[in-house]
């Protein structure tokens, strides 16, 4: 497996299945594990972080779960092919940065990704379609205990996993939904259900997760720390918040169509329409037009176009997906040319 197989095949979060899988996109859970005895990424030294780079690919070779995954060097990748991992969500944008000794490990049907030497040794993550929390926890945990048998994790009885931010000692978890919740922004309740996730102690991301906004409509709502909780206690807290923000979605949307119906079959008609049509656009003006379609898929308006082309479409639009496609630099013009051109092919063929 290279980098140039992912393009060939859909992520699992993105094939647009699952429970709710309307209004959600992907369930993701992640666990942060050090090794014992050895300082944090941020304060190893250069033979300390070669050390944990090379017991954590070790210990992945001898699980059978992982076998076919590979193990990708971020030392050896361009800035092309960095991005685009970031844009897949396999790995964060601060993995990207200051590569010396990092490495992601990912499997085949990208459901697990390992970062090395992020923020903390081992940030493990398995995401699934729709919402799908236990099921990304059935996986993971047992791919975590499959390497607890190869590594020795820093682990006290009185605070759990030892982990380089204090807010994810304890499991280590950091549960996370992404959500399309058009409907909402629209009717501008948006605000009064973000502010009412923060007071439960739960926090809201963009597309791309910490530091960035909510591009398209689309919010990753996640737990924002794990001590003092078990992994089922933080599991169950935030799927019952999202069942709440499903509920408010789908409210905002039935209202919409009860008293706008004509101006809501309008945009997502226009919408299309541009996206057919347009031979030059900018990701921005995708994203938001892309999430307006996706919301007439759902609400039956349009009927003739799978919601995992649109989710596939979110991505695949990113600049290095798109130079990566092309296998070579484009310019920002020329991006927005090829956006155009793909966005045609996949939705009219041509």
């Amino acid at each position: 497996m290279n980098l140039n197989d992912l393009l060939k095949h859909t992520s699992e979060w993105l094939k647009g299945s699952g429970p709710h899988s309307d209004i959600v996109l992907s369930s993701r859970i992640r666990l942060a594990r050090n090794l014992d005895k050895i300082p944090f990424p941020h304060w190893a030294n250069k033979k300390q972080a070669e050390a944990v780079l090379n017991q954590v690919e070790e210990a992945i070779s001898k699980i059978d779960y992982l076998r076919k995954s590979k193990c990708f060097r971020l030392a050896e990748l361009d800035g092309i092919d960095k991005q685009f991992l970031v844009e897949r969500h396999l790995v964060s944008y601060e993995h990207t940065q200051k590569t010396d000794y990092k490495a992601v490990v990912i499997d085949e049907d990208e459901i697990l990704a390992i970062m090395i030497n992020e923020e903390d040794h081992l940030r493990i993550q398995v995401m699934q379609s729709g919402f799908n929390l236990f099921e990304a926890w059935n996986i993971i945990s047992q791919i975590d205990d499959a390497l607890a048998k190869e590594l020795n994790f820093a682990f006290t009885s009185e605070w759990g996993y030892l982990t380089a931010c204090p807010t994810n000692t304890g499991t280590g978890m950091r549960a996370s939904v992404m959500l399309h919740l058009p409907a909402l922004v629209m009717t501008r309740q948006i605000n009064r259900v973000l502010s009412a996730v923060a007071k439960l102690s739960f926090t809201t991301r963009g597309l791309y997760g910490e530091g960035t906004q909510a591009t398209g409509n689309l919010f990753q709502i996640s737990n924002q720390v794990s001590l003092g909780h078990s992994e089922i206690e933080i599991i169950e807290n935030l799927s019952g918040l999202i069942r709440q923000v499903i509920e408010q979605e789908n409210q905002a949307r039935q209202t919409m169509l009860n008293r706008n119906w004509a101006m809501i079959e309008d945009r997502v008609n226009r919408s299309l329409g541009i996206l057919k049509s347009a031979h030059i656009i900018s990701s921005q003006e995708t994203l938001e037009l892309l999430s307006m379609v996706r919301m007439g898929c759902d609400l039956g308006i349009i009927k003739n176009i799978n919601r995992s082309i649109i989710n596939e479409l979110f991505i695949i639009t990113q600049p290095a997906h798109l130079q990566k496609i092309e296998n070579k630099k484009l310019s920002t013009e020329e991006r927005d040319i090829k956006r155009a051109n793909l966005i045609r092919e996949k939705l009219i063929g041509k």
